[in-house]
């Protein structure tokens, strides 16, 4: 039987998966580009909807949603690579993740969203398909990249979470753009 790759919930596999070298990502066009993040940070895709600006925030913040209650920020991925921001069309959508980060030495949970061009869907990249990021050549900083995945005769850029929605990274960008933006 087919294994269904719905897009609409993810839910966290009850028992470690069969071969540990194979990984399922989830991956995206941005940009006219590939990527891809692993499923195991993603908790839903969501389409573009109402999204309130925030003032004083850095371009790659496009604002904040309510989802189910919750205030969760939303990231533009083509502003924090240094590209223009993204203009929403008609696949534009909002991927869901869940970034683990301290606070005061303890453990928390941030949900952010991530606006992408469009969702593709979800494939399983074996360990030994994925070669290290490259050293020079990539539209995006080096650290963001945890490696390539060899997908069909082609690559597809595997982002490092961590790294692209560092938590502590963002807000200190946010307190430059805060200070700069307040006027003296």
């Amino acid at each position: 039987m087919g294994q269904s790759t719905a897009l609409a919930r993810y839910d966290a596999p009850a028992a470690p998966v069969a071969d540990p070298g194979i990984q399922q990502y989830l991956t995206f066009t941005l940009n006219a580009e590939v990527f891809a993040v692993g499923i195991l940070n993603i908790k839903e895709i969501i389409e573009y909807g109402q999204l309130t600006e925030i003032p004083l925030m850095p371009a790659f913040i496009r604002g904040v949603i309510n989802l189910r209650g919750a205030v969760v920020p939303v990231i533009d991925l083509s502003a924090r690579f240094g590209a223009p921001p993204t203009a929403v069309a008609r696949r534009t959508c909002i991927v869901i993740v869940e970034m683990h980060h301290l606070v005061d030495g303890s453990a928390a949970r941030q949900d952010i969203g991530i606006l992408v061009d469009s969702v593709n869907e979800v494939l399983e990249i074996p360990a030994g398909e994925i070669e290290p990021p490259p050293a020079f050549g990539a539209h995006i900083r080096a650290d963001f990249i945890r490696g390539m995945g060899k997908v069909a005769g082609s690559f597809v850029i595997i982002l490092d979470l961590d790294r692209v929605l560092s938590i502590d990274e963002m807000s200190q960008i946010a307190l430059v753009g805060q200070e700069s933006g307040s006027g003296g």
